[in-house]
């Protein structure tokens, strides 16, 4: 299923490689360009370099129909599917694969040395790409065989918390908040920790209170004090009031 959503992108395209057929390996010093009729293509054509999933396509299609003449799987470089040549940097050995399963080994080559240059950059680049997602994903595989750490609090458990510089001490008394702006500020009692109580205003009326204006002094001897008691037992049915202003004028008439 993983296969079937994989795109195929392009990689690079050459419009003009040299095919060539080569004879077999003699022995194991690698192949030769030198060996091969470089004058005499066996075909020509274009060149394009395709990746799907991790494996490269190299194609060999025609210049002007883009049909496909060849195909090299390469799922590993330098491997086998593609080998460079021992006398030159502009010629490629790759091995080519139909759908049936059978393979044979071909000769290709550039004109221009930076085709083949951007030939062998392309499939590097590639494959530099396979070994980082290879790495990735055993990583990942790795992570997720770990066991994971369990960071919720258990049952009970508490954690304590320190906020600037504010310490909360088992039995300790917190300092007073001192009054700011808007509060009521009480002075200190005076020395000797008596208070005085300042007396009412004189402006305050006291209720029921009559002062009685002075009483002068007599000429015919006695105490004024006597003659108004007497009076006052002898006017038992009087307002206190009344004969004592009447006592006093009736005094004075005398």
């Amino acid at each position: 299923m993983a296969t079937e959503l994989e795109y195929e992108s392009v990689l690079c395209v050459k419009p003009d490689v040299s095919v060539y057929r080569i004879p077999p390996r003699a022995s194991n010093r690698g192949y030769r360009a030198s060996d091969w009729k470089l004058d005499q293509p066996d075909w020509t054509g274009r060149l394009r370099i395709t990746s799907k999933g991790k494996t490269a396509y190299i194609k060999l299609e025609d210049k002007v129909s883009g049909e496909l003449f060849a195909q090299a799987p390469v799922e590993q470089y330098p491997g086998i599917a593609v080998e460079t040549v021992t006398d030159s940097s502009r010629y490629f050995v790759i091995r080519i694969q139909d759908g049936t399963g059978r393979s044979a080994f071909i000769g290709i080559g550039f004109t221009d040395r930076g085709d083949a240059f951007d030939f062998n950059v392309s499939l590097q680049d590639h494959f530099k790409w396979v070994k980082q997602e290879s790495e990735i994903s055993k990583e990942s595989q790795e992570m997720d065989a770990r066991p994971k750490l369990d960071l919720g609090f258990k049952e009970g458990q508490t954690i304590k918390l320190s906020i600037g510089n504010i310490t909360n001490k088992k039995g300790g008394a917190s300092k007073p908040r001192t009054a700011r702006g808007g509060g009521l500020s009480l002075l200190p009692p005076p020395p000797g920790g008596k208070v005085t109580i300042p007396p009412p205003s004189s402006s305050v009326a006291i209720s029921n209170h009559v002062t009685p204006p002075p009483i002068p002094k007599s000429n015919h001897g006695g105490s004024d004090a006597a003659l108004f008691q007497t009076r006052h037992h002898s006017h038992p049915t009087g307002s206190s009031s009344e004969w004592h202003w009447q006592d006093i004028k009736d005094r004075l008439e005398e």
